[in-house]
């Protein structure tokens, strides 16, 4: 009986599942795919915090693969929250892709006047890197985004460069230096959730990068201490334990940031806990900014 890959039905999504099952295939385990469809998907109109936050791609998936409908789901690693739930494991991280951001646009940098984005910590990074552009409101699947870019509505449009390379896009543009445009933690990255059934997870381990697991999950331990979600500014990004992290404010005009190499998951955390502690005044200007309290 094949193993039911479950994955969101936009194109990427799509791309991102028969990579893991073209993986598996080459193991010889056979797949199959079943599209499930999330409240990120169903509602493009509203910016992520408005709709629940990071986890609007996840939580259909995870009911899915708790209610036993799947048996993996697939996911861009960047969009699952800290906090999963009981019983679920994240059993296999490809090696990663880009973690790059990308400006998709025929334009030179100084030339673009209006750039379409509805990421708060990409739109902060743009403000304070690209202070003469217009930053506006665009959400969807990537050739959503890029059909609104063709009509004009934009003279250049921001996504994951590894998105465009998952579905083999070459496009016109400037991919933004990840030391500098620090990128969403575990941006470029594929991973794979099932139950934590030894069957499985064994199988997925044989997909496992070593390499790639280790960065990422430094990440999530540094986003897990500083907190925040989708409604702070914030960029984290590590390779071969070099860990990077920024927090900014809304406007892009003030900013801490943090760099110097980790060594483990506790020293991780102490990190996190230094960026948390020394960036709070930004981290609580986002949420008071939302209307939220933020403890």
């Amino acid at each position: 009986m094949p193993l039911r890959v479950g994955t969101r039905a936009s194109n990427l999504a799509t791309a991102q599942a028969e990579k893991v099952c073209s993986l598996l295939g080459d193991l010889g385990v056979e797949t199959e795919i079943v599209f499930i469809s999330t409240v990120g998907d169903e509602k493009t109109d509203l910016p992520l915090h408005e709709i629940g936050g990071q986890g609007v791609f996840v939580r259909a998936l995870d009911d899915a693969l708790k209610q036993g409908k799947i048996d993996m789901a697939v996911h861009s690693m960047k969009d699952i929250p800290a906090y999963r739930p009981a019983g679920l494991v994240t059993s296999a991280i490809l090696a990663r892709d880009s973690p790059c951001d990308y400006i998709v646009t025929d334009h030179d940098l100084e030339d673009i006047k209006i750039i379409g984005t509805s990421s708060t910590r990409r739109t902060a990074q743009l403000r304070r890197n690209l202070p003469w552009a217009d930053i506006k409101p665009l959400r969807g699947n990537v050739n959503t985004r890029l059909s609104r870019l063709r009509t004009g509505e934009y003279d250049g449009i921001m996504l994951a460069e590894a998105g465009l390379q998952r579905l083999s896009m070459t496009l016109e543009g400037h991919r933004m230096d990840p030391k500098i445009h620090i990128p969403s933690p575990n941006q470029g990255t594929i991973a794979v959730a099932t139950r934590n059934d030894p069957e499985i997870t064994e199988i997925m381990s044989r997909i496992d990068d070593p390499g790639t697991r280790t960065d990422t999950m430094l990440e999530r331990k540094v986003m897990e201490m500083i907190g925040g979600g989708c409604f702070t500014p914030l960029g984290i990004y590590c390779k071969d334990r070099m860990m990077l992290a920024e927090v900014l404010s809304l406007e892009g005009d003030r900013s801490f940031r943090l760099e110097r190499r980790v060594s483990d998951l506790e020293d991780a955390g102490k990190f996190g806990q230094e960026v948390r502690e020394k960036a709070g005044d930004l981290i609580n200007e986002a949420f008071q900014s939302l209307g939220i309290t933020h403890g």
